[in-house]
């Protein structure tokens, strides 16, 4: 049975032809409609074709209520009208056009922001618990639902530039890492869980000295057993995180009287070893698996290095300074990275001649300071840049699904949290969550 639609573009539906389509999902009842084809007018945009689905759903269920859609056409996401994307595409609309519909993925709300006394200069948001926030009045904090700061983390003597969540010991006790401008990383121990009326101050239980320049990133090994930290000194460095010495000694313990109250003991580590190749500043690392990391430079270079073997595996060259690299994507195997010029690039190493990016998104209009992928899907990453906005990215198009406009000034951070929200940090001194990303 074939119907015809009205829809609130009609208004130039004399100018427009109409096309026969078919909507389909993967979406369950009660967001599947009618399986039959319908005639809908050409000029259609996603706006207009998330009305005509809201509009079949509500004559099935009349107690629907509407919500947007995005649509793929031979699984390309449809930004443009139906008819110039057909035309661009070179898809005929002579026979019944088959389109999936899938949840809009653009965040529905805006959180109040969490306001810090400096710049915001990192952000982990891989914990559904809490979110772990560096700064650069030297501080990290611990912030929960509802921007409630519980712990600040104190003790480096310069902007906190890289924070990780490494791992949680059982239910009660989680273990961070810091990295600062002052040389060095700080691992603190603390429980996400403990009530508290106002901000806790917690001291590290670890210091990592070794690196001769500011640390810039760090990454936790999946154990969490270890640790890994790029560096202005050209290095990356790898640490381990337990609280002793591999003779099982506690070193270097130092105790501060203060209140005549006793301290615990805090411990100094050194790093196990060190990966040299890089001729400028390792600006990020990651650690996705336990023998492979990966890291950026301002050297124009993205490196995956051996860590049993200590050795550089591959290099990409992209000709311009990064600063932030991620891995995901399909098979967890492509490589974003971002850097000196608004162009958020994608490498597939398992793919023959890898020093051409496999995607390329230019909607930013400065540099950027940091990419990363989502953890549940093969599509969707977000960038963050000098020009203000984190964007929302799908694979599938080469627009932003979302340009979210939360910062006043430079964004320097961002990431994912439980999923749905995106946090980011900048220069305007605000943790800033975006929340209700429908990702599927």
């Amino acid at each position: 049975m074939d119907m015809n639609i009205e829809t609130p573009e009609d208004q130039n539906e004399e100018n427009s032809r109409r096309v026969q389509v078919r909507f389909k999902t993967k979406l369950k009842p009660p967001q599947k409609v009618p399986s039959n084809s319908i005639a809908i007018p050409s000029n259609l945009t996603r706006f207009g074709l998330s009305s005509v689905v809201n509009n079949l759903l509500q004559a099935v269920n009349p107690e629907w209520k509407s919500e947007p859609f995005d649509f793929l056409v031979n699984g390309e996401l449809v930004r443009m009208s139906l008819e110039q994307f057909l035309l661009a595409k070179g898809i005929s609309a002579e026979k019944v056009l088959e389109i999936e519909y899938i949840k809009a993925v653009a965040p529905q709300k805006e959180e109040e922001p969490s306001l810090h006394d400096d710049w915001v200069s990192a952000v982990d948001g891989s914990n559904p618990g809490f979110i772990l926030t560096g700064c650069y009045d030297n501080l990290g904090r611990v912030w929960k639902a509802g921007g409630v700061c519980t712990h600040i983390l104190e003790g480096h003597c310069g902007a906190v530039s890289s924070v990780n969540i490494i791992k949680s010991d059982g239910l009660k006790y989680v273990t961070v890492a810091t990295a600062s401008k002052d040389q060095t990383l700080r691992l603190w121990k603390f429980d996400a869980e403990e009530l508290v009326n106002h901000p806790k101050k917690i001291r590290s239980f670890k210091i990592l000295r070794g690196h001769k320049a500011s640390v810039h990133s760090i990454a936790a090994e999946t154990s969490g057993n270890m640790v890994c930290s790029g560096s202005w000194d050209c290095t990356i460095s790898l640490w381990r995180t337990n609280d002793s010495d591999a003779a099982g000694n506690q070193v270097s313990i130092k105790k501060r009287k203060g209140n005549n109250q006793v301290e615990e003991p805090q411990l100094e580590g050194e790093a196990i070893s060190t990966l040299v190749g890089h001729t400028q500043c390792v600006s990020s690392v990651v650690w996705p698996q336990q023998e492979t990391i990966y890291s950026a430079s301002w050297d124009h270079s993205v490196r995956t290095w051996d860590v049993e073997m200590g050795k550089d595996l591959s290099d990409i060259f992209c000709g311009k300074a990064l600063n932030c690299i991620d891995i995901g994507g399909e098979g967890a195997a492509l490589i974003a990275a971002g850097g000196s010029d608004p162009i958020l690039r994608i490498w597939d190493p398992r793919k023959p001649g890898t020093s051409a990016p496999v995607f390329q998104f230019s909607s930013h209009n400065s540099w950027i300071s940091a990419c990363k992928w989502h953890n549940k899907s093969w599509f969707h990453l977000i960038s963050a840049s000098y020009d203000g906005k984190v964007m929302l990215w799908d694979l599938r198009t080469a627009w932003p699904l979302s340009v979210i406009d939360s910062h006043k000034d430079k964004v320097l951070c961002a990431d994912w949290w439980r999923g749905d929200s995106v946090i980011s940090g900048g220069v305007d001194s605000k943790l800033c969550v975006s929340s209700g990303v429908s990702i599927q």
